[in-house]
């Protein structure tokens, strides 16, 4: 037996196929969640950075419906919807707090600040969440492909014994191509575990520095609040997320 690639996939049993088979499924699945991924965090970086500029004007001109409806053109950025959440949240407390609208029975007075850093902190949740959808199948295969390599790596060499027992033959010689081939399939989960680790600690990394980037937007929308929260919202319809 040959100890190239070729030959030793043409001599391989159905188990040690199956695995090669198995942990290529897995470098693909590497692959397509890490180009993903890649084009998510791009695409929201730069939307929020270009989103962040366009409200600063709106915000300090006490235009918050407008500051809202503008994080509808902004779909890739989590902080545009995260924003968004927090100032639809003090738009209805403003209005909520009106005395015409009291007058009206609309609604008692409530802690508008809170309900803001409330709404903020659940939107910013749950874009977290799915700013890290798909990494666990990252940290999947890097945690399993060295043991389905290994189930391979067993099996083969369980063959090679078997095919020597059965020819009554001894010596490294006549196992040595079989233990190659089966040595394939941990070189492989290996491989494949080495590159997912390293991309999964990789968007690890990019979404922590995103959050901390949430966090500081989120700060600074409160503040602003804080110091405007007295002044008049004016009221108009609010656009539908599409």
């Amino acid at each position: 037996m040959g100890f190239t690639i070729a030959e030793m996939w043409e001599k391989m049993g159905f188990i040690a196929t199956a695995v090669v088979v198995i942990l290529g499924v897995m470098s693909v699945y590497v692959v397509a969640i890490s180009i993903e991924r890649l084009i998510v965090f791009i695409k929201a970086k730069a939307q929020s950075r270009s989103y962040a500029m366009l409200i600063q004007d709106l915000l300090k001109q006490g235009k918050y419906r407008e500051a809202a409806d503008a994080a509808l053109q902004f779909k890739h950025s989590h902080i545009a919807r995260i924003i968004r959440s927090g100032l639809l949240e003090f738009i209805k407390g403003n209005i909520l707090d009106d005395p015409e609208a009291k007058a009206k029975g609309a609604c008692a007075s409530y802690d508008i600040l809170g309900a803001v850093n409330r709404a903020i902190e659940k939107s910013g949740a749950r874009e977290m969440a799915g700013m890290r959808r798909g990494l666990a199948g990252l940290a999947t295969v890097g945690s399993t492909a060295p043991f389905v390599g290994l189930f391979g790596t067993v099996f083969g060499i369980i063959n090679s014994f078997q095919g020597m027992a059965a020819e009554g033959s001894g010596g490294l010689g006549s196992v040595s191509a079989g233990i190659a081939e089966a040595l394939v399939t941990t070189g492989a989960g290996i491989g494949v575990a080495i590159v997912a680790v390293l991309l999964y600690n990789f968007f690890i990394s990019k979404v922590d520095a995103l959050q901390v980037d949430t966090n500081e937007s989120a700060l600074e929308i409160l503040d602003v609040l804080v110091k405007r929260q007295d002044e008049p919202v004016a009221v108009s319809p609010v656009k539908a997320e599409s």
